[in-house]
């Protein structure tokens, strides 16, 4: 059990863990805000949205788990730039944790400009890219 608590703690001071569990607060902020001034629930903040970021914690949770147990280097899946950023090596949390801030941000961003922040230039032209590149769209509120 020692060892959970050692490996629990080592995640926790990984940068992009720590970014992944800020995305998640600030998206669920910014997802009650938007659900208070449109007097409804939403994406981000209701039973659709606390299922997404529940399941992105506990993915991210069982993969660390993993990483210890597996030792598996996904550096070579990124561009050479993001690799500068990470080092030489990253696991299979950590490949999805980016994966996961990458979500977050957008649907941050959709919940700003929805909450009425002066980013909707931004959101239009990020909708835009991703409209472009993906048929992986936030929903269209």
């Amino acid at each position: 059990m020692e060892k959970l608590f050692t490996l629990i703690d080592q995640a926790l001071q990984n940068d992009i863990i720590q970014m992944v569990i800020l995305g998640v607060c600030m998206d669920t902020v910014f997802g009650l805000f938007r659900a208070c001034r449109q007097r409804k629930l939403n994406s981000c903040f209701g039973i659709d949205g606390a299922v997404r970021k529940i399941s992105m914690l506990a993915s991210i949770c069982f993969l660390v788990i993993l990483d210890a147990i597996s030792n598996v280097n996904l550096i070579g899946f990124l561009p050479e730039e993001i690799r500068g950023y990470l080092g030489s090596r990253i696991g299979i949390a950590e490949f999805f944790g980016i994966i996961y801030i990458g979500f977050e941000a957008v649907s941050i961003l959709k919940n700003m400009a929805l909450c009425g922040l002066p980013v909707k230039r931004i959101w239009f032209k990020v909708r835009e890219f991703l409209g472009k590149y993906t048929d992986e769209l936030p929903d269209n509120d």
